[in-house]
């Protein structure tokens, strides 16, 4: 695992460009999302499940030393549900973090793994050891060699459509209104990201009744060439009005055996019009044979969890690629 953390990418040989790296980590249901930038700054979006011998934190951790790093620069927490903030205290006893991102407040006070998951987080930020920004919808990531824009955050959106959006959104149409989620979910820290052509989008667990704020009437985000799926692929989001409205090249669900990969998610993302390929961190066993995308787009197949990981990597003119760290193979793509 360690070679192909380092394996340079025969593709890269051309111009010289440095290319920006993302490893999608397999915390088995969570979330952590580490960018590394041409500019030697890291990003991690979410720190995995508690518990589990440090199982998430020495999976980030070992990532994060093989490329190299010292510290991670930057964590960002969508939210505070423990599969998002629970690994915090124990990633702290991996490897040195220099600034926590966050939404605000947490104000899912009658779910006791969320507070406690919260409690932990915001132990830890008293310490006084890290710095602590609350990040609001338009906001700009202080984050070097890549652009990050919040586009949601605290159950706020943007107020107006970012450079380039802004059409009528006719996938608004196939997406039923659903009841407003009163979880932390729809306070889901999420960003758009631009790395020269190349563009993602990451919105954490965002829930469908939020996703239709953002994207109808008007599509507020435009098109998208990487939709890192939300909420693990799970049934509460991942609505046509963003999916199709965003029109993504390529999808990379992070999803587990047991959670994620709903077959009624899975389909809005396979039908998307225009969608090349979709990656998967685990079969799912929900989606069973007719809802898995193929093996080789699959990090973890059926079975025991290897923990191997995915990782994109891109490069400002537009090239990027996807690496399956348990087949060593990489399909390459060209934004459109």
């Amino acid at each position: 695992m360690l070679c192909a953390l380092m394996a340079p990418s025969l593709w890269a040989r051309g111009p010289a460009q440095k290319p920006l790296r993302i490893y999608f980590v397999d915390v088995e249901g969570g979330q952590a999302t580490l960018f590394i930038t041409p500019a030697g700054q890291s990003l991690l979006i979410d720190t995995g499940w508690p518990g589990n011998d440090s199982r998430d934190a020495k999976r980030i951790a070992m990532v994060a030393k093989a490329e190299g790093l010292a510290k991670i620069d930057y964590v960002l927490i969508t939210h505070f549900h423990v599969d998002h903030v629970g690994g915090v205290p124990q990633l702290a006893e991996q490897i040195p973090i220099g600034t926590f991102i966050d939404h605000g407040e947490n104000r899912e006070t009658d779910n006791a793994d969320t507070v406690n998951g919260y409690n932990a987080y915001q132990k830890l930020l008293a310490s006084g050891k890290y710095e602590h920004i609350v990040a609001r919808p338009g906001d700009k990531l202080p984050i070097k060699g890549i652009d990050a824009t919040v586009v949601t955050g605290d159950g706020n959106i943007i107020d107006k459509p970012l450079p380039g959006a802004g059409g009528e959104n006719a996938a608004c149409q196939k997406s039923e209104e659903r009841p407003a989620d009163k979880t932390e979910n729809l306070r889901s820290l999420g960003t758009y990201f631009t790395f020269g052509k190349v563009k993602l989008i990451d919105l954490g667990d965002l829930t469908w009744d939020k996703e239709m704020q953002l994207m109808c009437p008007v599509n507020k985000i435009g098109n998208v060439d990487v939709y890192i799926v939300s909420h693990h692929g799970w049934m509460q989001s991942g609505s046509p009005a963003l999916v199709d409205g965003i029109h993504p090249q390529i999808a990379i669900m992070d999803n587990g055996a047991k959670k994620g990969g709903s077959p009624s998610s899975w389909d809005v993302i396979h039908k998307t019009p225009g969608l090349e390929a979709l990656w998967q961190l685990h079969y799912s066993e929900e989606g069973a044979s007719a809802h898995n995308t193929p093996e080789e787009f699959i990090a973890n197949v059926n079975g025991p969890d290897k923990g191997n990981y995915l990782k994109l990597t891109a490069w400002p003119d537009g090239r990027y690629e996807v690496f399956n760290a348990r087949t060593g193979l990489s399909k390459q793509y060209k934004v459109r």
